[in-house]
């Protein structure tokens, strides 16, 4: 029993992976926002040093969180919960900043903050607690789905009415993904298929909503609207197009003067295409499948419930986030706005995915290749 609670190193892999990416994000942050920096503020490095700024507070961040005994993390899960909750009521307040035709920042004077980044991760971690709690009765309709439907629709339309439809889908895949590895009822999959449905239809066509059906109309085919709503997909394949197999050139991009809007955040990816090429693409979606392809070892090898859990939905986040921005930015799935994890610009989304990362890396050192639960140790 001991053994078995003796902390080895953390996954190499994945802290290699994080690490690489990061660094690839601030390489890419400061090619392809100098055009914008230099015209908004003069000078080419604005963004550049924000997001190093970010970078080194999400490193130091990551290194904390994969030293603390991830157990922790279940004591606290309520209160984490709700701090994330009032950080993304705040949204609704005075502090509330619009921006870009939706409510999601927060103005706190010296910089703004994204509370959906850190609703994601609060909200993740109290659901793994809850998952752990009703471990027995998950599969119950009574105690188990109607709770965690409350949960998770309680979250996602948090985030919904921020208008922010691409991280409310985001959160719903990663919290049932969750939901799904803990043993939920297949009669559950047909319930979510219905309301997803009902959902999404809601979404695309009341009032107020019409340029999302707008984007779905020019996703069939964004060249027949290629200076309006497809403007973003075509300027985006134009990139990837123009990258070839090596690419232009590390700051050689031509699509990043203005021509893809704000391309160091939701488009980053493109810029990545068009400067390093098909092989600098293939390198990133790599390591993105590393962390993702040992993040479910974690989950699968973890020690008790709470650690399967929370490294399911810390590994399910990033895939799926990761997923819908590079369907976006190869017109793969209708434009909607999210960032990469780990590269684009965006000092909440940054550290949120570091702490996450250190987290999961937390669970690594007290993996058990048995697979042997050891929850006694937990009570």
């Amino acid at each position: 029993m001991a053994r078995n609670n003796r902390k080895k190193s953390v996954d190499f892999y994945i802290l290699i992976a994080a690490v690489a990416l990061v660094f690839i994000g601030i390489i890419m942050v400061y090619s392809s926002s100098w055009p914008e920096g230099t015209v908004r503020y003069g000078d080419g490095f604005h963004y550049a040093k924000r997001h190093l700024m970010w970078a080194v507070v999400g490193i130091c961040g990551m290194l904390v969180m994969m030293n603390l005994d991830y157990k922790i993390w279940r004591k606290y899960s309520l209160h984490i919960y709700i701090l994330s909750v009032i950080l993304g009521l705040l949204i609704f307040t005075p502090l509330g900043l619009e921006l870009k035709g939706g409510r999601r920042w927060i103005d706190i004077g010296f910089t703004t903050l994204m509370p959906s980044d850190a609703l994601k991760l609060g909200s993740i971690i109290f659901f793994a607690a809850f998952l752990d709690r009703k471990k027995d009765k998950v599969s119950s309709f009574v105690n188990g789905f109607i709770p965690a439907a409350g949960i998770i629709g309680f979250t996602a339309a948090l985030i919904y009415f921020q208008k922010d439809l691409s991280t409310t889908i985001t959160l719903l895949a990663t919290l049932f993904s969750m939901y799904f590895v803990a043993g939920m009822h297949l009669s559950v999959i047909a319930i979510a298929g219905t309301g997803a449905y009902f959902f999404w239809q809601y979404a695309i066509n009341s009032e107020g909503n019409e340029y999302r059906l707008r984007r779905i109309l020019a996703f069939r085919d964004p060249f027949a609207d290629k200076l309006g709503d497809g403007w973003q997909a075509v300027q985006s394949l134009y990139a990837l197009g123009s990258g070839g197999l090596l690419g232009v050139g590390l700051g050689q991009s031509r699509q990043k003067f203005f021509y893809i809007p704000e391309s160091y955040n939701d488009f980053i990816f493109s810029i990545i295409g068009e400067e390093i090429g098909l092989i600098g693409t293939i390198f990133v979606l790599s390591l993105y499948g590393l962390i993702v392809w040992r993040g479910v070892l974690t989950a699968m090898n973890a020690r008790d419930t709470f650690g399967c859990y929370l490294a399911t939905g810390i590994t399910a986040l990033l895939a799926i986030q990761s997923f819908i921005n590079i369907g976006v930015v190869t017109s793969s799935i209708p434009a909607t706005g999210i960032t990469l994890p780990l590269i684009s610009f965006g000092g909440t989304s940054l550290v949120t995915y570091l702490a996450g990362i250190g987290i999961l890396l937390n669970i690594t050192r007290y993996t058990d290749k048995n697979r042997r639960k050891t929850d006694e140790v937990d009570n």
